[in-house]
């Protein structure tokens, strides 16, 4: 079990070691099994499969949903390492269309999005069919407690190496800006255009979100694009691509590409909606810093983000820094109940409990409003 901060180079941690255990015996047979939890992921090891071993001559094929079937199948007769997302390879090994025969060793990548998304029945059931006599690796940068104990049903008295502690990289760093919902979009245009930036990866909760924020950020003249489930593996691959090389300057993404995506030069990233988990927060942050660069990350916050904020506060072991801007107007009409306008005013507390200033609940928002003698 491998566990190490991401960016830190744990693909390489398992690819060389298997080159370099394959390359002097046979070719020609699946003798590496690499399991990964997206497609994204399941590329970036692919290339860095081909990337370190171009001079082995093994071979790589990859193994996911929403591509035609027919071509895996003909690139896994000459197969000597196969990376797979769970539901495509269950579909081949049904088909027969994959010889496991000869396995010899296993990865488990990102191990705690792997067992904790729902993919625990898939990873038994591929279990059942590969030889019994096999090497099993498990990887990840988080491990909570409940996830190494699922982890143990699949390791027998595994070595433990860990490198650092569960937490960011020390390259990146962060900042909060506690803004309202309806805000968010004009302060994330304000932030980019008051920051110095290269390439800028930009997180929503939602896929739907995803694609609206990347048509709002184009139409204000950003060469962005999103990234997100709906889309086709070959529009997918193209919006990677193009940001990889730098056509797109910022990614719009879900938590799809908090996984999958190493550009070295992704200078910051900027969490549009906050994630569900201190775990997310963590694989998020990682796209930026890698490689010793440094980066920074910013994310946006409301009132009902306090809690993820106060977790995330305690995996990182420190309280992240709130930022205002002083060039942007916090206001913004909010009608009350009987339909005057009021204005949001700027938040002077860090997520404290009660103000001593009299408040009330904005009944469409559900976050505090302020409420002076002056108004």
């Amino acid at each position: 079990m491998g566990l190490a901060q991401t960016g830190t180079g744990k693909t390489a941690a398992f690819v060389l070691p298997i080159l370099n255990r394959l390359v002097a015996r046979q070719h020609g047979c699946v003798r590496a099994l690499i399991i990964a939890p997206t497609r994204e992921l399941a590329e970036q090891i692919h290339q860095a499969i081909e990337t370190l071993g171009r001079k082995t001559h093994l071979r790589s094929a990859t193994v996911y949903g929403g591509v035609g079937i027919n071509p895996q199948i003909q690139k896994l007769k000459r197969a000597d390492i196969v990376v797979a997302c769970p539901g495509r390879l269950l579909d081949h090994i049904g088909r027969h269309s994959i010889d496991l025969s000869q396995m010899e060793v296993l990865v488990i990548d990102e191990a705690d999005q792997m067992l904790d998304m729902g993919f625990i029945p898939d990873i038994r059931r591929i279990l059942k069919n590969l030889p019994k006599k096999h090497q099993t690796l498990v990887f990840s940068a988080t491990m909570p407690a409940e996830i190494r104990r699922l982890a143990g049903d699949f390791l027998r008295n595994p070595d433990t190496v860990q490198v650092g502690i569960t937490a960011p990289a020390e390259t990146v760093n962060h900042a909060l800006y506690p803004v309202a919902q309806k805000l968010k979009t004009a302060l994330l245009l304000k932030l980019l255009g008051n920051t110095h930036t290269q390439s800028v990866l930009v997180f929503t909760r939602t896929k739907h979100r995803a694609k609206s924020l990347g048509k709002k950020l184009a139409a204000a003249g950003y060469r962005s694009a999103s990234l997100q489930g709906n889309l086709s593996q070959t529009r997918r691959q193209a919006v990677m691509d193009g940001f990889r090389e730098g056509k797109f300057q910022i990614l719009v993404a879900t938590d799809i590409a908090a996984r999958g995506i190493d550009v070295t030069r992704i200078s910051h990233v900027i969490n549009y909606d906050i994630p569900s988990t201190p775990e997310a927060y963590i694989h998020r942050i990682g796209r930026t810093g890698r490689a010793t660069r440094s980066g920074e990350a910013f994310t946006l916050v409301t009132e009902e983000d306090k809690l993820m904020v106060r977790a995330i506060n305690r995996i990182i072991g420190s309280k992240i820094e709130q930022r205002f801007l002083s060039t942007f107007d916090y206001g913004s009409p909010e009608p009350d109940r009987e339909g005057r306008s009021r204005w949001m005013k700027k938040p002077h507390h860090k997520f404290a409990g009660p103000q001593k200033n009299r408040s009330r609940r904005s009944p469409s928002r559900g976050f505090l409003i302020r409420q002076t003698a002056a108004e």
